[in-house]
């Protein structure tokens, strides 16, 4: 099933920078009817809801607090697409001294808060006639990437919530898109040296993919090519992976 942007009413969280900014500018310009830009502190959206202040709608989130989300499901009266792209990354292994507070922090935003989201805002996409879930995961979370080893598991945890999701949600005609990019070029990657996406391809391919009523997406060039390795054999991608330990 094909995805129109025009006209719908999206949410997108962790719009400040990156990938999110980039996924708001895109919709502006595919279109969109109204755009829920959410951030932690929303004084930091000026700029962006300066590009589109009659479509943009800056609204206060943190994807790991209950009350935050609980506030803003009040605040909104309609929805046909949501976002959930908030995320964070800390360099670190399983065998570091803070792997189990980093990877705590980071299942709370990358893994909980998406769930939680997902749950306070399903009354309102079962209201729509053409509703989506995006999940934006990571390649790392078909294949664990041991330097961001904890990062990697928050995400391949969202991999199988966005499966189960999608076959919860099929009878409902909520199609639910899973996202899978590789390195892109924002803060959460500064110092890695690698060739990275910028959010902007990223934001326009996974928007082409949503149209398109594509469920698995690799919105650039590293994300299709680990992919491929993937589904010819998912051990190959692991080892792949861990060789970058050295």
């Amino acid at each position: 099933m094909a995805y129109s942007i025009q006209g719908k009413t999206v949410l997108v969280t962790g719009t400040n920078r990156g990938i999110g900014e980039a996924l708001v500018k895109e919709l502006i310009a595919q279109g969109a009817g109204r755009i829920y830009a959410t951030a932690r502190n929303p004084a930091t959206l000026q700029a962006l809801v300066a590009q589109a202040p009659n479509l943009v709608v800056p609204v206060q989130l943190d994807v790991t607090s209950a009350d935050s989300i609980a506030k803003l499901a009040k605040e909104i009266t309609s929805l046909d697409i949501l976002i959930n792209n908030a995320g964070i990354v800390n360099s670190t292994t399983f065998s570091g001294e803070d792997a189990l507070a980093i990877a705590t922090a980071e299942m709370a935003t990358n893994y909980f808060g998406p769930i939680q989201l997902t749950q306070a805002l399903l009354p309102l996409l079962h209201q729509s006639q053409a509703a989506a879930v995006v999940n934006i995961s990571s390649i790392a979370g078909l294949a664990n990437f041991p330097s961001v080893g904890p990062y990697s598991a928050s995400k391949a945890a969202v991999h199988s919530f966005t499966q189960g999701l999608r076959a919860e949600l099929r009878k409902a005609n909520i199609f639910v898109q899973g996202v899978y990019p590789g390195p892109v070029d924002t803060d959460m990657t500064k110092g890695w040296e690698m060739e990275k996406a910028t959010p902007a391809e990223v934001a326009k391919n996974i928007f082409t993919a949503l149209q398109k009523g594509e469920e698995d997406v690799y919105p650039d060039a590293f994300a299709r090519q680990m992919a491929d390795v993937y589904n010819q054999s998912p051990k190959q991608l692991e080892q792949q992976f861990a060789a970058t330990l050295g």
